[in-house]
């Protein structure tokens, strides 16, 4: 509980000396750690659609599973790496006997059923909410005329082999019944200031990206731009986003650019026109395909990428931004090449918050923890921009795992605060350290995927585990047997 990010209100409890009364403990919760850090997040997540979530008209006596405590049990359960349901029933066991009153079940069963009730819309306003604030920390920048960049990228995550998973979100046929994992395809859209995550859109392997940015195309708003890698660099992409007022920066998917047509804008960039093919595509109704135009024009910006100790690399890409005065194709190539940059973000989700492998047993649970790791990534980014602000340093450089553990740290150390002077020192110290904390700039670093730790000599699953049966000497499913050999004859002098 030491180490609690948004059980602020309980946190001093776990820490404090023991009192005489519960009032006096009810006391202490106005004294809670780093001037109140749930009442900070609090702030951050506010708007429409999160009256829910606001602490200051809780009432004292509040339902150990109510909504607003159980959303919160729910992002602290996934600020601490998707912790276990049980490591939550403890602390509301703790905070219950402190308070006096009875105790709940030792089970998970009541916690479990209470996040469910937790209504999704509310979920989806928080991470909107979140994101804006870690978006509003950020100076805004003034290449691209000022307009908001949103960036896309896909990722693929596994789920708890359950039948109600494998029903929504089915495993791919090669694998065999009951030895693989219901997969996720995942496509998020982050906002180019902060870092922190709008929205996303999910299916199951049958869903490409192209079918989940048709998903997602309704959430931009117009005069947006979007940068996406080559799933999207064809001809219906630039079509779909520019319907809606929105702009699209790609790099060219499978067409071959023929430089000696088209209208030359400079030595690497020219107006070409592309045309609609004859072929519907599987993500769209043959409705929606006859309402597509016929052609659109498009600009292609040819760039070159040093790399010290490589050749050369050379990408083509492709926009809807056709005024070379207004977006020079420096800026484009620029918020391209700074897209790779942030593909580092769901490095961050997988690795550090637990996204890669999902806990949750029915699909409608599974929308609701990828929700609340999502909300808990953009307060962790929200703290970074505000640390990189307030110290003037490169937010790029401000580490996501150590402001995880600052806060961790500093959440312990902050019990032991009793005065508003102690706890805005300690904040103020919080965000020096995570200022410091900076990543070094290794631009010519390169990480093959590779393992040196060897795995387990243990023997692969190829079918479905209640078909095993214990064996008593585990050896014996790694070690064939040996065969013996027949003698052979020798030849006799």
């Amino acid at each position: 509980m030491s180490d609690s990010l948004v059980f602020s209100a309980w946190r001093g409890w776990f820490n404090r000396r023991p009192v005489v009364t519960v009032a006096a403990t009810l006391t202490g919760l106005r004294r809670c750690t780093l001037d109140k850090l749930e009442e900070r997040f609090t702030a951050l997540l506010s708007g429409p659609g999160l009256a829910a979530l606001a602490g200051a008209h809780a009432p004292q006596r509040e339902r150990p599973y109510s909504v607003r405590r159980t959303t919160w049990c729910f992002l602290w359960q996934m600020l601490q790496a998707n912790a276990a349901c049980r490591d939550v029933v403890r602390q509301i066991q703790a905070m219950l006997v402190l308070e006096g009153r009875p105790t709940v079940d030792e089970g998970t069963s009541a916690y479990c059923q209470a996040r469910a009730r937790v209504p999704e819309e509310l979920l989806r306003a928080a991470l909107a909410a979140s994101a804006q604030a870690a978006a509003d920390r950020v100076s805004a920048g003034t290449a691209l005329q000022g307009r908001a960049v949103k960036v896309l990228d896909g990722t693929t995550l596994t789920l708890p082999d359950t039948p109600e998973n494998q029903a929504a979100y089915p495993q791919t046929a090669a694998q065999k019944r009951g030895c693989g994992f219901p997969q996720l395809h995942l496509l998020v859209r982050w906002h180019a200031r902060g870092a922190a995550v709008l929205d996303f859109a999910s299916g199951d392997h049958h869903h490409g990206e192209m079918r989940l940015l048709h998903q997602l195309v309704p959430t931009f708003q117009p005069q947006d731009i979007a940068v996406y890698d080559r799933a999207a660099g064809n001809f219906v992409a630039c079509v779909l986003l520019t319907a809606r007022q929105v702009d699209l920066i790609s790099r060219v998917s499978i067409r071959k650019i023929d430089w000696r047509r088209g209208q030359r804008l400079g030595p690497n960039e020219r107006l070409v026109v592309w045309k609609k093919s004859g072929k519907t595509p599987a993500y769209l109704t043959k409705e929606e395909w006859a309402t597509l135009p016929d052609e659109i024009t498009v600009r292609v910006i040819r760039v070159r990428v040093p790399q010290k100790g490589f050749r050369t690399r050379e990408l083509t890409l492709v926009t809807t931004l056709l005024d070379a005065a207004l977006y020079p194709a420096a800026e484009i190539s620029a918020a391209y090449l700074r897209r790779w940059r942030l593909e580092m973000c769901l490095d961050d989700l997988k690795t550090t918050l637990g996204l890669d492998a999902l806990r949750c047993l029915s699909p409608e649970m599974i929308r609701r923890e990828l929700l609340a790791l999502l909300i808990g990534h953009n307060l962790v980014r929200a703290v970074m921009a505000e640390a990189a602000k307030a110290h003037v340093v490169p937010l790029d450089q401000v580490s996501f795992t150590g402001t995880l553990a600052a806060l961790r740290s500093f959440g312990a150390a902050s019990a032991q605060a009793t005065t508003a002077t102690q706890r805005r020192r300690l904040w103020a110290e919080m965000l020096r350290v995570i200022a410091a904390d900076q990543l070094p700039l290794r631009p010519d670093r390169w990480e093959p995927r590779v393992l040196k730790r060897r795995p387990k000599a243990f023997s692969l699953l190829n079918r479905p585990r209640h078909e095993y049966r214990e064996v008593r000497h585990g050896s014996l499913h790694r070690r064939p047997a040996k065969t013996v050999r027949p003698a052979t004859r020798t030849k006799q002098t």
